[in-house]
């Protein structure tokens, strides 16, 4: 399923409220919402008329769907993905559910086996969440077949992994300060042209050895042309060293040296592509907090109505050697769950990183 997050950001605030009200009624109720009901709770003064058309624009977006002839509207998988990326309010754990979760860890972690704690820590999730608990702890490092970075506003981006079984993972990563948006596209365009069959540490290991070699053959182009007379290195106050080409008439009539110049621009560029490209690879694959699978976005539960909120769990070197979470349907309390499923796997974390 693809994610145009850009659909939903060009909403006016009218149908963004209509579409937060049908989802928000779903998730507390299950139940489709007509029109004449969304009239009577919105903000601002709607006819049953007036919300009907925005509700067929949010229809032809794919965000909604009509279950029956006449009935009101649910919202869709895609829909449900649109409201967790880019309007869900994530609540704080309770101080009562947090002194539960600390108090059952610390007490599983003291006399049991690490796989007794994990089960203890599934069982407590299960029950205050009143959905199933599940833990892997044997996870793989999946290899892609795509990634695409999408921007969700101007300090996050969506990471879209498509592994070679054909599983969607999401994953909400920080962007750097002032990244233009072109760098985003770039990236997924450069990683596509590379990634297939390979884990997110394989590209990032074949990315770093392909910009060794360019930086070590920039490295010549450079000496031959200083060495040349051609160009020469520049100290230029809080931008470090610079490279001043000189005598461009002459370069004119040395095609080699013209030559040898173009391929420094071109490895200039690429070089900044590579950084820019392992860069996002280092927050995708060390995007923290908690992942949201909706229905068939999740192969291993992919039957209608269901999804799976999860969160990695790492050892002392950072390296992910598990995922706990919970799956139930997909109307679940996101909100509430997930600062749960979060806290419960940074505490399993540091039992595992002590051992």
């Amino acid at each position: 399923m693809r994610i145009d997050i850009s659909a939903l950001g060009m909403m006016n605030e009218r149908p963004r409220e209509i579409f937060r009200h049908i989802v928000e009624s779903y998730l507390a109720f299950g139940e489709p919402v007509g029109s004449r009901h969304l009239s009577r709770l919105l903000p601002m003064a709607l006819s049953p008329a007036s919300v009907r058309n925005v509700m067929q624009d949010l229809e032809e977006l794919g965000l909604i769907y009509a279950p029956h002839t006449s009935a009101g509207r649910l919202p869709t998988e895609l829909g449900l993905r649109f409201f967790v990326d880019a309007m869900l309010e994530i609540g704080d754990i309770g101080g009562e559910e947090r002194s539960q979760i600390e108090a059952q860890i610390k007490a599983s972690s003291q006399d049991q086996t690490l796989e007794s704690m994990l089960s203890d820590a599934m069982t407590m999730l299960s029950g205050l969440t009143r959905s199933a608990g599940l833990v892997v702890t044997t996870k793989e490092n999946a290899r892609l077949k795509h990634i695409e970075f999408m921007r969700l506003d101007p300090e996050r981006a969506l990471a879209v992994l498509v592994a070679s079984d054909g599983s969607v993972e999401n994953r909400v990563v920080p962007l750097p300060r002032g990244l233009p948006a072109s760098a985003l596209v770039d990236a997924s365009n450069y990683l596509n042209a590379r990634i297939a069959g390979r884990t997110i540490a394989q590209a990032k290991a074949a990315i770093e050895e392909t910009r060794v070699m360019a930086e070590a053959e920039l490295g010549e182009l450079t000496a031959r042309l200083v060495e040349a007379g051609f160009a020469s290195w520049v100290d230029v106050a809080g931008q470090g060293q610079q490279l001043i080409v000189r005598g461009q008439a002459n370069l004119l009539e040395n095609l080699t040296a013209l030559e040898e110049l173009e391929r420094i621009r071109l490895l200039l560029a690429d070089l900044e592509t590579q950084k820019d490209v392992v860069d996002l690879l280092n927050r995708a694959e060390g995007g923290e907090g908690v992942r949201i699978f909706i229905g068939s976005e999740n192969n291993l539960f992919s039957l209608s109505g269901s999804s799976m909120i999860a969160a990695p769990f790492h050892d002392s070197q950072h390296h992910i050697v598990g995922v706990l979470g919970v799956i139930g349907p997909t109307r679940l309390n996101y909100s509430r769950i997930v600062p749960m499923v979060d806290y419960t796997s940074k505490l399993v974390g540091r039992v595992v990183q002590g051992r």
